[in-house]
C-alpha cells in the first residue's frame, strides 16, 4: 500500500446530496485517525450549506460546476477556471481522496499536484489515469457507505467509531423549531417529513399516494407533515399537500436552506421518501425512514443503517437503473414503483411510528444520541 501523508488532505465528492452524505463517513474515519490534518472538501455551490461550518471540516472550497462547463467555450470562464485550478495548487495538498470517481473529478485530483491521489479502480471516464493508487472493490453490489468505508481502510483509516457524520447545530434546531412554531406547529406535535420528489421520473411515486399516506398517519396518531425538498420539488409538494389539506401538512418545499432541512429531518418522528437525497440526510441523522424505491437497488443506495423500511414493486425487470422506463406507456409501464400501495406505505410507517418513540428533541429530553 502506497504510504499516504494526510497532513492536508481534499476530498472530492462536489455531488449530489444524497451521494455526498454517504461519503461523510471517510471523512469522520480521516479525522479520527488524522486528528491534525487539514481537510478540505471540494463541493459543488449547490451543496456548499450542508458542509459549511461542519466540525470536522476546516474548508470547502465550492466548484461552480454549471460555470465551469462553459470551459473552453468561454475565454472569461476558461481564465477563470485556470485561476481556481491555480489557488488550489497553491493550497499544497499532500493527499486527494477522488469519491466521485469521473474524468473531471480525476483531472482536478491531479491539478492539485498532491503526490498522492486516491479513487476507485472502477473509476468511470478513464478517471484512473489520473491517481497514484487506484482502490479495487471486492463486488458492485456493495452499499454506497460501505464502498466509501472500503477504500477509507484500503488507505489505513479504520472503520470510524462516531456516528454523527452530519452533526445537526444547535442553532439549525433553534432556527427550526421557530419556523415550525411560526407555521402553527405545537413544539409537541409530531411531525412526519415528506420527501415526495425524485430527480429521475422512475423514481417518483405519485404525489396522491403520498397524499393518501399522510392522511392515514394523520387520521391514526395525529401527526402533520411537513413537505421539503429543492427548487424543482415545489410542483410535487403544491400536489401532495392540496390532496391531503385535511391532514393539515405544510409545505416547506424550496422553502428552507439545506441546513434547515437537515434540521427538520433530525427534529421529525419518521421520513417518507422516494429514493432520493433526503432520504439519505434522514438516515445520516438518525431518522427512520419509509422508502420507496422502483428501478434502483435498495442494497447499493437505500437508507443505511438498522430501523428502516424499503418497499419495493413486484417487477421481473427491476432493478433497471434506467431514468425512462422502457416500457414507455405500455402495459407494465413502472411496474417496479406502481405496484407500491398507499396502505403498504402507510402500514410501514405506522409500525415505525410505533416501534420508535420518542426519538427526537422535539418528543424527548434533548439531543439524539
Amino acid at each position: 500500500m502506497q504510504d499516504i501523508d494526510f497532513t492536508r488532505t481534499l476530498i472530492i465528492k462536489p455531488s449530489s446530496l444524497g451521494d455526498v452524505v454517504q461519503a461523510l463517513p471517510v471523512l469522520t474515519a480521516l479525522r479520527e485517525a488524522h486528528p491534525q490534518a487539514r481537510v478540505a472538501w471540494l463541493a459543488a455551490a449547490p451543496l456548499a450549506d450542508l458542509l459549511l461550518g461542519h466540525p470536522r471540516l476546516d474548508e470547502v472550497i465550492l466548484f461552480d460546476r454549471r460555470r465551469f462547463g462553459h470551459v473552453g467555450r468561454s475565454l472569461t470562464v476558461t481564465a477563470d477556471f485556470m485561476a481556481f485550478i491555480q489557488d488550489v495548487r497553491q493550497r499544497r495538498f499532500t493527499a486527494v481522496l477522488d469519491l466521485q470517481g469521473l474524468f473531471r473529478s480525476g483531472f482536478l485530483a491531479a491539478a492539485t499536484g498532491a503526490p498522492a491521489r486516491v479513487g476507485f479502480a472502477s473509476a468511470r471516464e478513464l478517471a484512473t489515469v489520473f491517481y497514484t493508487l487506484a482502490v479495487p472493490l471486492p463486488h458492485d453490489e456493495m452499499h454506497a457507505v460501505d464502498r466509501y468505508l472500503a477504500l477509507a481502510r484500503h488507505i489505513g483509516l479504520a472503520e470510524p467509531r462516531a456516528r454523527d457524520h452530519l452533526p445537526v447545530a444547535g442553532e439549525s434546531r433553534a432556527a427550526v423549531r421557530a419556523r415550525l412554531a411560526g407555521e402553527g406547529i405545537a413544539p409537541q406535535e409530531p411531525l412526519v417529513v415528506v420527501a415526495a420528489h425524485a430527480r429521475w421520473a422512475t423514481k417518483q411515486w405519485p404525489p396522491e399516494r403520498f397524499a393518501e399516506v399522510l392522511l392515514r398517519l394523520h387520521g391514526e396518531t395525529g401527526a402533520r407533515g411537513v413537505l421539503v425538498g429543492g427548487g424543482a420539488a415545489a410542483p410535487v409538494g403544491r400536489q401532495v399537500a392540496e390532496r391531503a389539506a385535511c391532514a393539515r401538512p405544510i409545505d416547506l418545499s424550496d422553502r428552507t436552506t439545506l441546513k434547515e432541512m437537515v434540521a427538520l429531518v433530525a427534529e421529525a418522528r419518521a421520513v417518507v421518501t422516494n429514493d432520493s437525497g433526503p432520504m439519505h440526510v434522514a438516515a445520516a441523522v438518525g431518522t427512520p425512514v419509509a422508502a420507496i424505491f422502483g428501478p434502483t437497488h435498495p442494497g447499493r443506495t437505500g437508507p443505511y443503517g438498522p430501523g428502516h423500511r424499503v418497499l419495493t414493486g413486484q417487477a421481473a425487470c427491476r432493478p433497471c437503473f434506467r431514468r425512462e422506463c422502457p416500457y414507455g406507456g405500455a402495459e407494465g409501464a413502472l411496474e417496479c414503483l406502481l405496484t407500491v400501495k398507499a396502505d403498504e406505505v402507510a402500514r410501514h410507517l405506522l409500525e415505525i411510528w410505533r416501534e420508535s418513540p420518542m426519538l427526537n428533541s422535539r418528543h424527548g429530553d434533548g439531543e439524539r444520541k
